[in-house]
């Protein structure tokens, strides 16, 4: 897993611009903190940066990587793992190609060499990539298939700006570090609107999609799609067929040359990764390490409500019992999730305001100490999406209430939504906003990209609908949140439940397979159950977890009261002084916890990326 940055500019000399590229390759240092390289074409047309998290081949597969030839030379800086490199490389060096070195990185570039862009089709995992391809002097940017790993761009008079994430481009002069209305819907309307970036100008290049930059401009290509296919395998069947494609997949996604270890709640998603992990690495002879999050006291002192009914320590317990991994439980405390350097530290890993409060600041720490034991680290990330574990994947009122059903009513959103933050914002800005028009639209693109097969009845339809949409948005806020968070401490997180062909398969079973014994996950359940301790295969879904202590919303309170204070600070050009006094003053005033959070990373990230926010 690494970074990657660079400029295309084919109206100057980009061996010039040198300290530009290390600026922007150098915003990067924190997803490759082990090496750093740059190249540019001897034409000066592209510039390429890169850095490193040495996972596969530490001594080899430097980047970028570069391949001379009579017509041109190609470059490559590429993100990512891909899970079937050693087949695809007995497959080039039977057309004659041969290897340098061991890793997947010489096989991405080499298979563009011998496939074109077609060898995005040919690719199993989580990738970003750039090919400076000089024989045709064009830049190719391929993003993997669910959008694991994110690539964004920014077309410039006479070339592109491209980077792993949008620090990258706004480290060069030529990026617009602006916000317009669009960028703020995006925002505040809780969508995730694939190729929008929130900054203006940019874009992110679409998951399934190859983006190529040449004299003529930019064109896209989709080579990969979430599409609707028959189901036509019985229960048993697609059982069986589940359980196949997890083995293969984490054992596949085990490879690494560096410490491994597994993300574990207790959950079943995360608990089906690490047995699976545990009887795989014990076969190799090796031990799972896992790691989980808590709170200090909070174990003891519980109060289930409806999205965390039970926690997770006591079901950790038992999956540690039952699979025997190495575990340690990273216990986090108010003044910990709250600590202002902490929340700078998240807004700037993920470049904009987003997220879910202290449930992202938990997340960060996790990843922060998992760290200091291993480089790699499996998750159970978006079994739920796929395998239909929300609310709304069994909520009838939610599914045709004609907005994303995360958001409708019969989810706990007020009708006419306003996005998450509507109470919170200026109300000059919420009628400039427009949020429920923006999300309406936002909705209706979602749902015309869903395929229908000829005689799908209302309700297979509308199920589809509900799949595609967990899929392909909600999913992708999730993976989002991941990748930043994760990468902003040098930790590479794999997501086996988002290899294509898991999805795919799962996607189309019909409701009535996914849900068989009445509950949420039920294939998922079934295809693992024998692995498992009974505790865990019965236990009823539980949400990640947030602190419970009072004293957390207390010192946000604090904070905000210090941000009131600064009566000039630019945050109140977004947020209602009056409802942010409101939520200090007043303890029984609703929804606090939520908006105090909000409006302090609102300010942060004022502070840290200091947006010119374009509010009309």
């Amino acid at each position: 897993m690494c970074g990657i940055a660079g400029w295309v500019a084919f109206e100057r000399d980009l061996n010039r611009e040198q300290p530009t590229l290390t600026s922007m390759t150098e915003t990067m240092a924190c997803r490759g903190p082990d090496a750093a390289g740059t190249w540019t074409d001897p034409r000066g047309h592209a510039a390429l940066g890169h850095r490193r998290l040495a996972v596969i081949d530490l001594d080899g597969s430097t980047q970028p990587m570069a391949l001379d030839s009579p017509a041109g030379s190609l470059a490559l800086v590429y993100s990512g793992e891909v899970y079937n490199f050693r087949e695809l490389r007995e497959e080039l060096r039977s057309r004659g190609h041969t290897f340098r070195t061991a890793g997947d990185t010489e096989v991405v570039l080499r298979g563009y060499l011998e496939w074109g862009e077609g060898v995005a089709d040919r690719l199993n995992g989580m990738y970003a990539f750039a090919v400076w391809d000089a024989r045709a002097a064009k830049l190719v940017l391929v993003r993997d298939r669910l959008g694991v790993k994110p690539l964004y761009f920014q077309p410039t008079a006479d070339g592109v700006l491209f980077g792993s994430e949008p620090k990258a481009l706004l480290a060069n002069p030529l990026a617009t570090r602006s916000v317009d209305l669009d960028g703020l819907r995006e925002l505040f309307g809780f969508v995730k609107t694939p190729g929008h970036a929130v900054w203006a100008g940019m874009r992110e290049v679409r998951p399934g999609t190859v983006t190529t930059v040449d004299h003529r401009g930019v064109r896209e290509h989709v080579y990969w799609a979430l599409s609707t296919t028959e189901h036509t395998d019985d229960l048993d069947t697609s059982v069986a067929r589940v359980r196949g494609l997890l083995e293969d997949i984490v054992s596949r996604q085990l490879v690494a040359d560096v410490p491994l270890c597994l993300l574990l709640s207790g959950g079943l998603d995360s608990s089906a990764v690490t047995a699976l992990a545990a009887r795989e690495l014990g076969a190799r002879g090796g031990k799972v390490h896992s790691f989980s999050v808590d709170f200090a006291g909070q174990s003891d002192n519980y109060v289930p409500d409806a999205a965390r009914p039970t926690p997770d320590a006591p079901y950790v317990r038992d999956m540690v019992a039952h699979v025997g991994t190495a575990h340690t439980d990273v216990l986090l405390d108010s003044g910990s999730l709250a600590d202002p350097a902490v929340r700078r530290a998240v807004i700037t890993a993920r470049d904009m305001p987003v997220g879910t409060g202290d449930t992202d600041v938990s997340l960060y720490r996790l990843f922060h100490a998992v760290r200091r034991h291993s480089a790699v680290a499996l998750s159970g990330e978006s079994a739920d999406e796929v395998f239909g574990g929300y609310h709304w994947h069994r909520s009838a009122a939610a599914q045709r209430a004609g907005t994303f059903p995360w958001m409708s009513p019969a989810n706990g959103v007020a009708a006419g939504s306003q996005g998450r933050d509507g109470g919170v914002l200026r109300p000059e800005l919420l009628a400039a906003l427009e949020l429920p028009a923006y999300i309406a639209d936002r909705y209706a693109d979602a749902v015309a990209e869903v395929e229908h097969l000829p005689g799908d009845d209302e309700d297979t339809r509308v199920r589809r609908v509900t799949s595609h949409l967990g899929i392909t948005r909600f999913m992708r806020m999730l993976l989002d949140r991941k990748d930043r968070l994760s990468m902003a401490v040098g930790l590479e997180v794999r997501v086996p439940y988002c290899d294509h062909r898991l999805v795919e398969y799962v996607h189309n079973a019909p409701w009535a397979v996914k849900s068989f014994d009445g509950r949420e996950k039920s294939l998922l359940r079934a295809a693992v159950r024998d692995l498992l301790p009974a505790s865990v295969v019965d236990r009823v879904k539980s949400a990640y977890p947030s602190i419970q202590d009072p004293g957390y919303t207390a010192v946000l309170r604090r904070q905000a009261k210090e941000l009131l204070a600064a009566a000039d600070h630019p945050v109140f050009d977004l947020v209602s002084r009056a409802w942010l006094e409101n939520a200090v003053n007043d303890e029984k005033a609703p929804a606090v916890r939520g908006g105090l959070e909000r409006c302090l990373n609102l300010a942060a990230w004022l502070d840290v990326h200091r947006p010119r926010l374009l509010l009309s």
